[in-house]
């Protein structure tokens, strides 16, 4: 029942760390100089990648590495088969920088997943279960606020505060969010820039989600146990894109493949200080 749907718990899917990237600026694009924030404590990691921005078929790749000290992430497993939004993804408002002129940019209701690099914050579902983490949802009373007006926008709340927000969606009413993961999406209220992503439950590897995730429901319990093993970021990315966090994701950007092994550079340690500082007051 969202751990009863009060205090920390209630406001789970309201964490919104923000990019921590510095970027340098060409006429075509921008390319990020140092990691984003979430990569900082990761020891694990999703990249979630679709051959074009306008693309529903998605490769989900799993890395992993000792600690967040560690510069090398290995792979964990062989690539998956996954979904995005059924009109493909587009920029998160965080991540806009990186965009080219002719590439989407993530909005409330336009059925793209937001592109960029989050972190995942736990696993959830109907059922009870021990994973560490878990969030279990209450059949009836559970709701993601999409009301970009609020201040629970992108928020996980009962069925009580459902009804004083504009919009909001039944949780249980969509058998694909029976079990998945949350996205540390920042809904921003003001750009209007979606909430309440996930990945979830797919209907088939031809079907694309309102803006989330999809992968068969045996992988995602798989990846729920996985995730629950240690700080998880998930980056979800065109294949081309990826090469503009430069470096920052284990990518050989000669080839666009990913690696079995591969450099991580260090944040700028003047901003990593600032970012530490600002996680440790969340």
């Amino acid at each position: 029942m969202l751990r009863s749907l009060t205090g920390a718990a209630l406001l789970l899917a309201a964490l919104t760390p923000q990019a921590s990237a510095e970027t340098t600026t060409s006429s075509s694009q921008a390319i990020a100089t140092y990691c984003p924030r979430p990569l900082h404590r990761a020891t694990r990691l999703i990249i979630v990648t679709v051959p074009e921005m306008n693309s529903v078929k998605a490769t989900l790749h799993t890395f992993e590495r000792g600690t967040p000290a560690d510069a090398v992430w290995q792979r964990s497993g062989p690539p998956e088969e996954a979904v995005v939004g059924s009109a493909g993804i587009g920029w998160s408002d965080n991540y806009s920088y990186l965009a080219k002129k002719d590439e989407a940019i993530k909005r409330e209701g336009d059925r793209r997943t937001p592109a960029g690099i989050f972190r995942v914050a736990g696993p959830f579902g109907f059922e009870p279960s021990r994973v560490p983490g878990y969030t279990r949802l209450s059949q009836g009373n559970s709701f993601c606020v999409e009301d970009p007006t609020s201040s629970l926008y992108g928020k996980f709340v009962d069925k009580r505060i459902a009804k004083l927000v504009k919009s909001s969606e039944d949780m249980s009413a969509s058998p694909s969010l029976k079990r998945g993961l949350i996205v540390d999406y920042p809904a921003r209220r003001g750009a209007k820039a979606g909430s309440c992503i996930f990945v979830h439950v797919w209907d088939g590897q031809a079907s694309g989600t309102d803006a989330r995730i999809a992968m068969p429901e045996d992988r995602l319990t798989v990846l729920q146990k996985w995730t629950s093993g240690g700080f998880t970021a998930i980056a979800i990315v065109s294949e081309a894109a990826a090469a503009r966090f430069k470096g920052c994701l284990p990518l050989n950007s000669a080839t666009s493949k990913y690696e079995q092994r591969a450099t991580v550079p260090e944040p700028n340690p003047r901003r990593a200080q600032k970012d530490q500082r600002a996680e440790l007051a969340r």
